[in-house]
C-alpha cells in the first residue's frame, strides 16, 4: 500500500490581493451607516495609538462561560485630543454616485491648520449658506471636514484632514447642527460613549520588501532544493504560459489599509494621567488629555492615527451598556 498523500489547507490568504502600500497614512472610510438617532450627531472620531494595557472588568456578555465574573481584557489606548471642524460638505445623489454640491469653510483657521489648508481669502461663507438653504431638496448627505490637533498631545506631526459622516434627524436639523459645529472643537465624549461598538480603520505597520515565506506563509523547501529553499517550487505550468496572481511572490509587506469591525469601547476618559504608566508609554510618552480604551488590538504602530466609525455590522439586539471596570493596569 502506497503512502497516503499529505493534505493541508492552502497557506496564506488571497483575501487582500493586491498587497500594495496604502495611498495615504490616514485610514480610509468610504461608507457611513444610516442611523435612526433622534438628534443629529457625528458618526466617527479619531485618535493616536499610544500603546496597550489590560483592565479587569465584570463580564457582561450573556452566554459567555465567564458571565458575571471578573475577567482580564487587553485594551488599546488611544490618545484622543479634540478634533477641529474646518468645513461642512454637502453631497447630492447623481446617477454616478454622490457628488459634492457645496462646501462651507471657516474664515480664519488656526495657525497650525493653515499648513494643510489653502482657503481662498475672499470666501463668502454667508452667501454660500444662503445658496445651500435654497437647495435643500438636492442635498442627500452632509459630512463635516475635521482636522486633528497633534500639538495638544505633544506630537510633532502634521495635522490630518478627513471627513466624518453625520446621521440622525432631518436634513434641516443636520444642516443647523453642522453649521453650529463649524470652527469649534469636538471631543470624544460628544460623539462616543462607554460600551458602544465601533469599526476601526488604520494603516498597518510597514515591513518593507519581504520574501514569500514571511509574506505569504509558504513552507520552506528541502535543504537540497535547487536555487534556494526560501522560494516557491514553481511559478506555474507551461500552459497557460503566464504567472497567475495566486502564485506567492516576494514584494511589499505591511503599510496596508485595514478595517476591523465591532471593537468595543471600554472607557472614555478626560484625564490621561489615569492610564499613563510611570515614565509614559514606550515610544509615545504621556497622555495629557482625553483618551479612549478599545477592547483588543487595533492596526498600526505607535503614533499612527486610528479612525473610528459607528459599527455597521453589529448584530441587532447587541447591548451597548457601559462595562463595569474594576481595575486598570498603569
Amino acid at each position: 500500500m502506497g503512502r497516503r498523500k499529505k493534505r493541508a489547507p492552502k497557506r496564506g490568504s488571497l483575501a487582500y490581493i493586491p498587497k500594495v502600500r496604502a495611498s495615504s497614512i490616514v485610514g480610509k472610510i468610504g461608507f457611513w451607516p444610516s442611523v435612526d438617532y433622534d438628534k443629529p450627531r457625528l458618526l466617527g472620531f479619531a485618535g493616536y495609538k499610544a500603546g496597550m494595557t489590560h483592565v479587569l472588568t465584570i463580564d457582561d456578555i450573556r452566554g459567555s462561560p465567564h458571565y458575571g465574573k471578573e475577567v482580564l481584557i487587553p485594551v488599546t489606548v488611544l490618545d484622543a485630543p479634540p478634533l477641529y471642524v474646518v468645513a461642512v460638505r454637502f453631497y447630492e445623489n447623481t446617477p454616478y454616485g454622490l457628488k459634492t454640491l457645496r462646501e462651507v469653510w471657516i474664515d480664519k483657521p488656526p495657525e497650525d491648520i493653515k499648513r494643510i489648508l489653502t482657503i481662498p481669502e475672499k470666501f463668502d461663507s454667508d452667501g454660500m449658506i444662503k445658496k445651500i438653504k435654497s437647495n435643500l431638496d438636492r442635498i442627500s448627505e452632509i459630512r463635516v471636514l475635521t482636522c486633528t490637533q497633534p500639538r495638544l498631545s505633544g506630537l510633532k506631526k502634521t495635522p490630518e484632514l478627513f471627513e466624518i459622516g453625520v446621521g440622525g434627524g432631518s436634513i434641516e436639523e443636520r444642516l443647523e447642527y453642522c453649521l453650529n459645529l463649524l470652527g469649534k472643537e469636538v471631543k470624544a465624549g460628544d460623539v462616543l460613549k462607554d460600551g458602544m461598538y465601533v469599526d476601526v480603520s488604520a494603516v498597518t505597520k510597514g515591513k518593507g520588501f519581504q520574501g514569500v515565506i514571511k509574506r505569504w506563509g509558504v513552507k520552506r523547501r528541502p535543504h537540497k532544493s535547487r536555487k534556494g529553499v526560501r522560494k516557491v517550487g514553481t511559478l506555474g505550468p507551461w500552459t497557460p504560459a503566464m504567472v497567475l496572481h495566486t502564485v506567492p511572490r516576494a514584494g511589499q509587506l505591511g503599510f496596508f489599509q485595514r478595517i476591523e469591525h465591532n471593537k468595543r469601547i471600554m472607557k472614555i476618559g478626560a484625564r490621561g494621567e489615569e492610564i499613563t504608566p510611570k515614565g509614559g508609554f514606550t515610544r509615545y510618552g504621556v497622555i495629557k488629555g482625553d483618551y479612549i480604551l478599545i477592547k483588543g488590538s487595533v492596526p498600526g504602530p505607535v503614533k499612527r492615527l486610528v479612525r473610528l466609525r459607528v459599527a455597521t455590522r453589529l448584530h441587532k439586539g447587541t447591548p451597548e451598556t457601559a462595562p463595569q471596570i474594576t481595575y486598570i493596569k498603569v
